[in-house]
């Protein structure tokens, strides 16, 4: 997280410094593994005032046996598998997010159960979110 975070700062205030951004009206989105970097930026940094998430993972012990480059499984690998899920931090997230998902996600990582379950989360702790599922819409 440390690195996704600093990362973004530094787009961040590269942008500021050549005067094309604001830094109190920039928002953050990604599709996918996008999606997971998305929320997890919303809930550890303050960089941003607003976040969409597309199609993305947002739980990883729902693909206890590995995901993207992480070979190790759940029970290797607990606390990795934690702290990559913005899920587990859900009651952090304040910047309003916007979730969409294609209700035909195919994708074994990125189930449709993936946006429900962040979005409830996410309300049941008083954030700001809405969830739209897109009928017929893959991954």
């Amino acid at each position: 997280m440390e690195q996704l975070v600093a990362d973004a700062q530094a787009a961040v205030d590269e942008a500021v410094r050549l005067g094309v951004a604001d830094p109190d009206r920039i928002g953050v989105t990604g599709h996918s593994h996008g999606a997971l970097m998305t929320a997890n930026l919303l809930v550890h940094s303050n960089l941003f005032r607003a976040g969409v998430a597309t199609s993305g993972a947002y739980n990883k012990t729902l693909t206890p046996c590995g995901f993207q480059n992480e070979r190790r499984t759940v029970w290797q690998a607990q606390d990795i598998y934690l702290k990559t899920s913005p899920f587990f931090y859900a009651d952090r997230l304040k910047t309003p997010l916007l979730i969409v998902h294609g209700a035909d996600d195919a994708n074994p990582g990125t189930t449709p159960q993936q946006a429900s379950l962040l979005y409830e989360a996410i309300r049941s702790n008083g954030g700001i979110t809405r969830l739209v599922v897109l009928p017929h819409e893959p991954h």
